[in-house]
């Protein structure tokens, strides 16, 4: 059951085990250290660079996709976090290198080939590396860089400046004169190897197990479309409503190509499954040309936008656009599974002819017991609903007055969910009783 308590003790637990991976390299440096100090700004510089290269190296840890890793947050957040921990790894390094730089120029031999060319190389090769990482990550549509090609020079360019760090603290081994120490540091280089196999080779060998077929590619408006898939020789596999997986299409699951899709379709049909997906490029665009009998793939799932851990008597389902495929995938679940829990859906979008499952929407309200309320931008007159946009007034008037007695699910475009957020939780909502999630993994 999901309470606030545990809500909150599990992301403290999970960002407490963050922070003292990151700081475990100075703890393991000073141990048994006796030599002398080499003066503030040196050793200060050469603490940023422990921290910037650990930070990184739990950057495989964020994106390994273990369900259990980063629980109660949701993959979206979790990659988020990774993002921003990105950043900061980057800022940590590139700072070690100018600290020390100008804390003492004899350290510009580490870049001088006629020192020592591989080194010279191996560590100029660092900073273009980790500064690309960014560069590309922040401007890849501007560069042209399709995202199937992004993701695989991501993965290498970390596991570069891993690599090349481990072996730079060995050659300097101020701190690592120890064989524990370094044997600690091969270790830690071993495991990030790890991950980015595990996820590249083995994770696509245990797909290759359990194919699926495409049964059927349908328009559900301008620029939107459903795809089902068909398990091939097994019975699917088990997903809570208002998860995600990882679909490759084709004949073999060993290819750049792998993106994620929210599952549209109910829990309880478990060996056919549809997927919800709107056209933004690369990819998605050409999910129109995708033919029935074709192959695909499927890994996951993952998420925890779910209502299964709801206790709320009452659940308010907020959602803009693509955004309603969860809520999608929750509704037909509970009308499979015949529940009778209260629930009120408000739905931004364009405008009819512009709202996916329109009349799938219809069907669940009368099966279920719900309230769909629809809120059209263009629309001069909505008789299904409102008009113009997500607001409070709007969310007031469909919500009861005991804001803190229902659980509230969130998911569309970023600008509706940055206007409702603060709103649901000026209320005084209690941060466990709100779930969100963006569309925004890549």
């Amino acid at each position: 059951m999901r309470t606030k308590a545990t809500f909150l003790k599990s992301a403290f637990a999970w960002l407490t085990i963050f922070f003292v991976l990151v700081a475990a390299p100075l703890v393991l440096a000073l141990i048994g250290h006796q030599q002398e100090s080499r003066g503030f700004w040196i050793e200060f510089g050469v603490g940023l660079g422990f921290v910037g290269l650990a930070m990184m190296g739990l950057q495989f840890l964020l994106t390994a996709r273990y369900s259990k890793i980063g629980f109660p947050f949701g993959m979206d957040e979790l990659l988020q976090f990774h993002g921003q921990a990105g950043y900061f790894a980057w800022g940590f390094i590139m700072t070690h290198f100018f600290v020390l730089l100008l804390s003492n120029t004899d350290f510009l031999e580490f870049l001088d080939p006629r020192v020592n060319f591989l080194r010279a190389l191996a560590l100029s090769s660092v900073i273009i590396a980790v500064t690309a990482l960014i560069v590309l990550t922040l401007w890849r549509e501007k560069f042209g860089l399709i995202y199937e090609w992004w993701r695989l020079s991501h993965g290498l360019l970390a596991l570069f400046v891993v690599l090349v760090g481990t072996v730079h603290i060995m050659q300097v081994g101020f701190y690592v004169s120890e064989l524990w120490q370094q044997v600690t540091w091969v270790g830690f280089s071993v495991i990030a190897m790890g991950l980015l196999v595990h996820n590249r080779v083995f994770r696509p060998w245990q797909m290759s197990r359990k194919p699926y077929e495409v049964i059927s590619v349908k328009k559900e408006v301008d620029e939107i479309w459903s795809i089902v898939l068909e398990a091939k020789g097994h019975q699917g596999f088990t997903f809570r409503a208002g998860q995600f997986a990882w679909v490759t299409l084709g004949d073999t699951p060993f290819k750049l190509q792998q993106h994620p899709f929210t599952i549209s379709s109910s829990a309880e049909k478990k060996s056919r499954i549809r997927f919800t997906i709107k056209e933004l490029g690369d990819f998605t665009s050409e999910i129109s040309s995708i033919k029935p009998g074709s192959g695909a793939f499927v890994e996951g799932p993952y998420g925890n936008f779910t209502l299964s851990e709801s206790t709320a008597t009452h659940n308010i389902f907020i959602t803009g656009g693509i955004g309603i495929t969860p809520a999608m995938s929750i509704l037909n679940t509970l009308r499979d599974r015949r529940d009778t829990r209260k629930m009120t859906l408000i739905y931004g979008s364009p405008n009819r002819e512009q709202t996916p499952f329109f009349e799938e929407l219809k069907v669940l309200s009368a099966e279920l017991n719900l309230q769909v309320i629809h809120v059209f931008e263009d629309a001069e007159e909505n008789p299904e609903g409102e008009k113009g946009f997500i607001t409070e007034k709007i969310l007031k008037k469909y919500t009861p007055g005991n804001f803190a007695s229902c659980e509230y699910f969130i998911c569309g475009p970023p600008a509706m969910m940055n206007a409702v957020e603060p709103v649901i939780s000026g209320w005084g909502v209690p941060v466990h009783k709100v779930h969100s999630e963006r569309f925004n993994i890549v």
